[in-house]
């Protein structure tokens, strides 16, 4: 893993929040997706963590958000949790994951992670979290990633060329978005290997 992503372990990440803004909209919905190599060199989804999240206190809630993503903040069923919990464990395991592969730092794996990157840096400073395995600013972009792959770069389309199975009925829950950004992400890191690109030649 190491060698492969020049010393980064990634790691999968969505987020689902109440706007756009992460300074003040609330982060809602976390999952994390971690990968490793199976026995034939082929990179595949590994461990998962998924949280739902209570608002910060004071935070921003677009109604047009909850509309889009479907999520009721003030649902008792969903078993929230602290954005200090959510993001507590989810670090431990990436840590331990990024340990066991000798890897010097993780790099957060999205589509379109920039949006993603944004509201967990700004939950890290809230919570003041010491040991954020993050890279600060490189993120692997899956939307670029699959425009250069497959010609398409909205993500229910990339998974449809990949022929990777996307129910939009689904979409926009953090982990189902996570898993479907890791398939992609593996895919094509996969049919790169395929096709004799790595490793790398003479």
């Amino acid at each position: 893993m190491s060698r492969r992503f020049r010393g980064f372990f990634p790691v999968v990440i969505d987020i689902e929040t109440a706007g756009f803004n992460a300074k003040t909209d609330a982060l809602l919905e976390i999952a994390a997706v971690t990968l490793k190599f199976d026995e034939q060199g082929n990179l595949k989804l590994d461990k998962k963590q998924h949280f739902h999240v209570h608002p910060f206190e004071g935070a921003n809630i677009e109604q047009a958000s909850l509309d889009f993503n479907g999520i009721d903040p003030d649902n008792p069923l969903r078993g929230a949790v602290s954005e200090h919990e959510a993001l507590t464990q989810i670090f431990s395991l990436v840590r331990a994951e990024q340990k066991q592969y000798e890897c010097q730092r993780s790099v957060l794996v999205g589509h379109n992670p920039g949006f993603d990157m944004g509201f967990l840096l700004a939950a890290v400073e809230r919570i003041n979290v010491k040991r954020n395995p993050f890279h600060p600013f490189t993120t692997f972009d899956t939307a670029t990633l699959s425009g250069l792959a497959v010609g398409q770069t909205v993500l229910a389309k990339a998974c449809e060329m990949a022929k990777i199975s996307f129910d939009n009925q689904q979409a926009h829950s953090a982990l189902y978005d996570t898993e479907k950004t890791a398939e992609l992400f593996c895919y094509i890191v996969n049919r790169w290997k395929r096709l004799g690109g790595w490793p790398l030649g003479d």
